[in-house]
């Protein structure tokens, strides 16, 4: 009879490892590596008197892009 009182709960759903660790760290990386890229050709690419405009111009169309294509995620 006790055995039938007891409450069995069901344990909560833990996404497996490899989505909890390595996707994040893995986007991450990925988007460090867009950011620090698009970073370097804006200001090797120095379009005459441009200064530090152009690097933060296309920081900022890279984030705008981003967000665009990625919002839905």
């Amino acid at each position: 009879r006790e055995l039938l009182d007891m409450e069995v709960k069901a344990e909560a759903w833990r996404p497996p490892w490899f989505k909890r660790h390595v996707q994040p760290c893995m986007a991450e990386l990925l988007g460090s590596a867009v950011f620090i890229f698009t970073g370097v050709l804006a200001a090797v690419e120095d379009a005459g008197g441009a200064g530090r405009l152009q690097p933060a111009l296309a920081h900022g169309l890279a984030l705008g892009t981003a967000v665009a294509v990625l919002g839905d995620i």
